[in-house]
């Protein structure tokens, strides 16, 4: 059966992505296709296409010397294609945590890097650089389920935390309290001691 956009002379070639490669990911997926995409020609990119983490090159009868080339592109890409580097957006779908988490769990070294990628984002001028995370590493994590844990440890640290910010803040309450006791004590003392019959004069002109 072929669709509208498919001719029945269409030369068609698939690959599909090992679950090593694509760690039940369609964002890792999409990263694979991209990368092999980015290796095509020009003319040849638009031929390429992912979906349900299989890729497929799709062009019509008269193009078969191109199709070949592609072809050997694609399959020269995939050559190890497991040990492509994961990316930020690819790392959050695979273990389902936030940005936040990842920065925050890369910080203190429970997301070790495996080192630092600079692009050129389409329109922008400027370049971004990012880290990279080793898949192997990443698929450690996924099979030992160790998110859950890490977002407890995050939770009874937030607590205590949270904890002794409570008392130091009521600590230093106590202490301005107490400041402010002795404080009026004093002025009190101070005043009262005008109060007593002679006594500027026993300060002025001392004892006789």
């Amino acid at each position: 059966m072929t669709t509208k956009d498919q001719a029945p002379t269409d030369l068609i070639r698939s690959w599909q992505l090992p679950y090593a490669a694509r760690l039940g990911s369609s964002v890792r997926s999409k990263g694979v296709y991209l990368e092999a995409r980015a290796r095509l020609p020009k003319s040849a990119r638009k031929a390429l296409s992912v979906s349900a983490g299989d890729l497929t090159l799709r062009m019509a009868e008269g193009s078969a010397t191109e199709f070949e080339d592609a072809a050997r592109i694609v399959e020269k890409t995939l050559t190890g294609i497991e040990d492509l580097p994961v990316i930020p957006r690819e790392i959050e779908d695979i273990l389902s945590i936030s940005t936040t988490e990842r920065h925050r769990w890369l910080k203190d070294g429970r997301l070790p890097s495996a080192g630092t990628r600079t692009v050129k984002l389409p329109g922008r001028a400027k370049k971004i650089t990012f880290h990279v995370f080793d898949p192997r590493m990443v698929e450690d994590l996924l099979d030992r389920a160790v998110v859950d844990a890490w977002r407890e440890e995050d939770a009874e640290r937030a607590a205590e935390n949270r904890r002794k910010a409570a008392w130091k803040a009521q600590l230093t309450r106590s202490t301005k309290k107490t400041a402010a006791v002795a404080n009026s004590t004093e002025a009190l003392e101070d005043d009262d001691r005008f109060k007593l019959r002679g006594w500027a004069e026993f300060e002025r002109e001392g004892p006789r």
